[in-house]
């Protein structure tokens, strides 16, 4: 991962938001975002994979990360990632693509790869198949050129 204050803020951020969050499988959820970010290349993408959830799942605004030193450009790539429910999934996913931004489409990758990752998993039911199939899906959309 590369360490810079922005990147050293974002964790922070994440951590502070998620605190006391688990994952489907029970584990701390702050794993996930930190898992994304290790996998990108440079500042931009990596406060975007830890934050990519905060303004979905949390309390946190934009606003308050903007005022907190999360750049413009992070934002941005976040304002991409953050489903709005109002918004079909695939619509949202289509969103994403279209925008050209190449950070948002590289984090929603990665995020789609880990959370289909069945090896995560303790079990696999029938919700969970249609979940995977349904990321499944959205991969093919983000990786259509």
């Amino acid at each position: 991962m590369i360490y810079t204050a922005m990147t050293k803020l974002a964790m922070k951020i994440a951590y502070d938001a998620h605190n006391g969050q688990l994952d489907k499988c029970g584990v701390p959820y702050i794993y996930h975002p930190i898992h994304l970010a290790e996998q990108m290349k440079d500042e931009i993408s990596v406060c975007a994979a830890l934050l990519h959830d905060v303004v979905e799942d949390t309390d946190i605004t934009f606003e308050y990360m903007a005022e907190q030193g999360i750049s413009d450009a992070v934002i941005e790539s976040l304002r991409f990632l953050t489903h709005n429910n109002s918004v079909p999934y695939m619509d949202y996913l289509q969103g994403i693509k279209s925008s050209g931004n190449q950070t948002a489409i590289a984090v929603k990758l990665a995020d789609l790869y880990h959370n289909s990752d069945i090896t995560r998993l303790d079990s696999i039911d029938d919700e969970m198949i249609a979940r995977i199939n349904k990321y499944r899906a959205a991969i093919n959309i983000l990786e259509e050129h």
